[in-house]
């Protein structure tokens, strides 16, 4: 099956790195349905491909709702007939409180959105990609730096970082009979619009405030292409890509 005839899901296409990913598969051929909360962040992606934008599907989806999901996965076997890959891009954080400060909405919004988003996409891809031919598919978790180690203030968006490789395992071992293949990227400080802070500075884990190196967007795109365009039979299990001198190795 060449790329032309492949299937793509991207969740917060709209924006930052889903963007960045979508268009990168659209222009390696893939369809691609661009996923997220806002339709208008959703059609400026598509309108961003260009002519390639034929090739695209833009459906308004909030991933932490098992019906608005279920829905979305409708309207793209019916739009495209299959799924190969699913990138679970998807996510928000909390606001930089101590940890004792946070409300219980700003945890629960965190977790629907990073975990139970990614587990009720997952659950529905498998659905598709197990009964269609060829059988199989693959999926990628959006991890993040944070799914190693936290930064200050972080507990809502740190958590559901690492309970994303929990996720990822489990979904490598649970598709295995179903040649459904699951991957991890782990990426950090990518220069999105949510990057913007850590060139002005963001506290580091001694207490200080120091702005932080960050690395193009494309390169990430880049990877998840290349994570995407493997047989099914080979799998990157887990792949970091970071700004090479941000502050993660050693002690910063």
């Amino acid at each position: 099956m060449n790329n032309s005839n492949k299937v793509a899901l991207i969740t917060g296409a709209g924006t930052g790195i889903g963007r960045a990913a979508a268009l990168a598969l659209l222009r390696d051929g893939y369809q691609v349905a661009l996923a997220g909360r806002r339709i208008e962040a959703l059609e400026e992606t598509a309108r961003l491909a260009g002519d390639l934008s034929s090739q695209s599907l833009c459906v308004a989806c909030n991933v932490g709702d098992p019906d608005s999901v279920k829905n979305m996965f409708e309207q793209i076997e019916q739009r495209f007939g299959r799924l190969d890959v699913l990138f679970n891009n998807a996510g928000t954080g909390a606001p930089p409180l101590p940890l004792e400060d946070l409300s219980y909405a700003h945890w629960k919004t965190v977790v629907d959105t990073n975990l139970t988003g990614a587990f009720l996409c997952t659950q529905q891809a498998f659905r598709i990609m197990k009964s269609q031919t060829p059988m199989g598919g693959r999926i990628i978790n959006n991890g993040s730096i944070s799914a190693h180690a936290p930064r200050p203030n972080s507990a809502p968006y740190t958590s559901t970082k690492h309970a994303m490789t929990g996720l990822t395992k489990s979904t490598s071992l649970d598709g295995r009979k179903y040649n459904i293949a699951c991957g991890q990227i782990d990426i950090g400080n990518a220069a999105t619009d949510m990057a913007i802070p850590m060139q002005r500075g963001v506290p580091q884990a001694h207490g200080a405030i120091a702005p932080e190196p960050v690395m193009d967007v494309e390169d990430v795109a880049r990877a998840v292409v290349h994570m995407a365009g493997l047989p099914l039979e080979s799998n990157i299990q887990f792949m970091t890509i970071m700004a090479t001198q941000m502050p993660f190795i050693g002690r910063g």
